[in-house]
């Protein structure tokens, strides 16, 4: 329930850096190295999830990240989401991403609270 969203609540998502999240397989670079659209969307999983552990759907709205270093597959890799601000039902995390080494990203993301149905239903009609 959106009654039980606090600032402060975090969650992680982990993933292990493969051929298949590269920057080369992406097409995003020409690189073999953790792609940063990969890392985007593990910062997005945490945060999502850390929602859905709590009965709530929601939408991606805004990302704001810097990829700061450089990961090879075999590499695991987490991010961490931390609620920063509740505004109605727009959520505003914290994002960081880390792999042993330390700090590999980070940034802001936001999500909107939703009615799946109610959305759904908008994009339909």
């Amino acid at each position: 329930m959106i009654e039980d969203l606090k600032i402060g609540m975090k969650n992680t998502a982990r993933k292990m850096v493969t051929d298949q999240n590269t920057a080369a397989a992406a097409g995003t670079g020409a690189m073999g190295v953790f792609s940063t659209p990969s890392m985007i969307a593990m910062m997005e999983e945490a945060s999502f999830l850390l929602l859905k552990k709590l009965g709530l759907a929601s939408v991606g709205t805004g990302v704001n990240i810097q990829h700061l270093r450089a990961c090879l597959p075999g590499t695991e890799v987490w991010a961490e989401a931390e609620i920063e601000n509740i505004d109605r039902r727009a959520v505003y995390f914290k994002v960081t991403a880390y792999d042993s080494k330390g700090e590999i990203g980070k940034g802001t993301h936001s999500r909107f609270i939703i009615d799946p149905e109610k959305f759904m239903k908008k994009l339909e009609g």
